[in-house]
């Protein structure tokens, strides 16, 4: 069982989710960090992952074989988070056969209506909740 957890920018939403993660997900299970930039990447290794990768087309390519993608809303919307996350990237995770957990973080350029404000930290909470459960459910 792979599971992505993706991010930009900084890397500190991933970096959150894998801190959380780390330890408690069962031996068969795979904990990857995918980064659209090497800091976002570093952050997700400094927090846990096994292994990492950078840019572009490593998202694509492991997108493709992950069972659960993790990560801010914007991974599914192309030039969201400044830019970072290409068209490409947009179409690799958003078709995906992996069950996708995402985070309603806010962008300039959208908003989504419906969903109530939440800090950070709560959001995180809950899609490690929830990241959990689904990964017990598979493992039966």
């Amino acid at each position: 069982m792979r599971i992505a957890v993706i991010d930009g920018m900084g890397g500190g939403l991933a970096a959150q989710v894998v801190n959380q993660l780390a330890g408690r997900l069962p031996q068969h299970a795979e904990l990857i960090g995918l980064g659209t930039n090497a800091l976002a990447t570093a952050a997700m290794l400094k927090a846990g992952v096994k292994r990492g990768a950078t840019g572009e087309n490593a998202v694509c390519v492991s997108a493709a074989t992950a069972d659960f993608i993790i990560g801010p809303i914007g991974i599914i919307i192309p030039n969201a988070m400044m830019g970072e996350i290409t068209p490409r990237i947009a179409e690799a995770v958003g078709s995906s056969s992996a069950k996708k957990i995402l985070l309603p973080v806010s962008q300039n350029h959208f908003e989504i209506v419906g969903v109530e404000p939440r800090s950070l930290a709560a959001l995180v909470k809950e899609a490690v909740t929830r990241i959990l459960t689904l990964v017990e459910a598979e493992g039966q």
